[in-house]
């Protein structure tokens, strides 16, 4: 069953999902009407999940489920990595890639390989005060808190000195 996003206990677990391009706005109204649809038929063995969704920057999907209710299974996680995998198709998008990194340039969301970024980290080309998207945070506290961060902070620091 759908609800808001914003509505969801803080330790509801969530699922990120980056894309390499910023959808249009004709693509965001669509893929916000298949996840109302996907989310509002969602279900664990029979049972109802309770699951919202928020689009960030235009390009970050991030699907939350509150586990209090109904915890997600293993058939229930793949529906949810099918239904994504058919939003890369259609859309002609990559947005299950973890090897990828998103991070600001001023108003603008940067999008490099992993070599590319360790390489630009080498080169001081971004430091330790990038923000960054640390897409493995796995609840919405943490969410909220340390999904947008500076590079010293995430899992990023290791490539910068």
């Amino acid at each position: 069953m759908y609800v808001p996003f914003d509505e969801l206990p803080e330790e509801s677990r969530v699922w990120i999902y980056q894309a390499n391009r910023s959808f249009t706005e004709q693509e965001l109204d669509e893929i916000q009407s298949k996840l109302n649809v996907f989310l509002e038929n969602w279900t664990a063995h029979g049972s109802d999940l309770q699951a919202g969704f928020t689009i960030k920057y235009k390009r970050f999907i991030v699907v939350g489920l509150n586990q209090n209710l109904n915890k997600a299974t293993g058939c229930s996680i793949d529906a949810c990595v099918h239904f994504i995998q058919q939003l890369e198709k259609e859309y002609r998008v990559d947005l299950m890639d973890k090897m990828n990194v998103s991070y600001k340039q001023g108003d603008f969301i940067a999008y490099k390989t992993l070599t590319d970024f360790k390489k630009m980290a080498k080169e001081k080309a971004v430091s330790k005060n990038t923000i960054v998207f640390n897409n493995l945070v796995t609840n919405i506290a943490e969410f909220n808190e340390n999904w947008e961060v500076p590079a010293s902070d995430s899992w990023h620091s290791r490539f910068i000195k």
